[in-house]
């Protein structure tokens, strides 16, 4: 059986899961009468320490929804160059929200308040608008990377003092909750919404969450519907993600665990370097940049997957692999040792 480390998306319901999937009461949540959705809701938001919570199919409907109501056309945001919404959203805040985006950079995917100052636009009638600031964390392209709380902190309140909002793109805001020792909630209070998504490392099928004030949440819900993001009887899916938040939160540490393991096993590999090193691997995501006598990326990826280990590229150069619920210690070992000796047979 294959290794699949390409994203701990790819992750299968466990046994209880779809158990709770099976006995979830349900109704019509375009109706408004979904039970398991709105337990779900009502679990994230106090989980959050927000006042409420729109459950979404994906993590770029949240954080498109958060953009759509926190903006008007032709205003700009302000997100680190590496970020989800710039990378992966297929353009959506253009799109979707008329928004340009500014882009900053930053070790790690972070930024400091001095970056959010100097971005920020005056007030011009020939620039666009600086509304709204975005934080990614973890930080998926800079190896899984975690912001610290007080550094978030000094951000949001650098852009808050210049008028703007913050929202949080907390895909992974759980693992960064077990990485670092903070409370997701004491994470969202920098912002005015966040959105988290349970069908990566917490293991459920589909969804997310954008959680905040009620009177946006609101406004985001008829958004949601315009997006064509109304789900009916979805609290099958709201099902798979309680269980998850109730069971699969603490067990990130094993994952976290067994990234360390991987990279430790693949460090030193002739013709490779992890990107970032050892003492970079934070959460779940391991970073492996090859030479270009291995071939690119996305053909080593090819050669892995004929030989029973799936990774991902990342750009020309750069693989990706993710730890998650459905491969433990011994299948990182044996993932280890594949990828090293079909690298060897294609050293030069």
């Amino acid at each position: 059986m294959d290794i699949d480390l390409r994203s701990d998306t790819v992750t299968q319901p466990t046994a209880a899961m779809r158990q709770a999937m099976m006995a979830a009461p349900l109704g019509d949540d375009v109706l408004g009468d979904e039970p398991t959705v709105h337990a779900l809701e009502a679990k994230v938001a106090a989980l959050l320490g927000k006042e409420a919570a729109l459950f979404t199919p994906s993590g770029t409907m949240a954080n498109q929804l958060a953009i759509r109501c926190h903006t008007e056309p032709g205003d700009e945001i302000v997100a680190h160059a590496e970020s989800h919404i710039i990378h992966y959203e297929t353009g959506s805040p253009a799109a979707l929200s008329g928004c340009m985006i500014r882009s900053l950079e930053g070790a790690r995917g972070q930024f400091d308040a001095d970056a959010v100052h100097a971005a920020i636009r005056g007030h011009d009638i020939h620039s666009p608008r600086s509304r709204l600031l975005v934080l990614e964390n973890t930080q998926n392209r800079a190896g899984g990377t975690v912001w610290p709380l007080q550094a978030a902190q000094a951000v949001a309140a650098a852009a808050r003092t210049a008028g703007l909002t913050v929202h949080i793109d907390g895909a992974r805001l759980f693992n960064a909750s077990i990485a670092a020792g903070y409370s997701v909630a004491s994470f969202a209070s920098i912002a005015d919404t966040v959105s988290v998504c349970f069908s990566k490392g917490l293991g459920a099928p589909v969804g997310s969450a954008l959680c905040g004030p009620a009177p946006l949440i609101t406004r985001a819900r008829r958004f949601r519907k315009m997006f064509g993001g109304g789900m009916r009887q979805s609290g099958l899916l709201a099902a798979a993600c309680i269980h998850a938040l109730d069971h699969h939160v603490e067990r990130l540490a094993e994952d976290h665990a067994n990234a360390r393991l991987l990279a430790t096993l693949l460090g030193g590999i002739p013709g490779t370097r992890l990107d970032p090193g050892l003492d970079g691997i934070e959460t779940n995501m391991v970073f492996l940049s090859i030479d270009p006598s291995l071939g690119t990326a996305a053909e080593v990826c090819t050669r892995l997957a004929a030989v029973g280990v799936r990774m991902i590229p990342m750009g020309a150069r750069r693989i990706r692999a993710v730890t998650h619920l459905d491969v433990d210690r011994a299948a990182i070992e044996r993932a280890a040792g594949v990828v090293r000796s079909m690298l060897a047979r294609s050293a030069p």
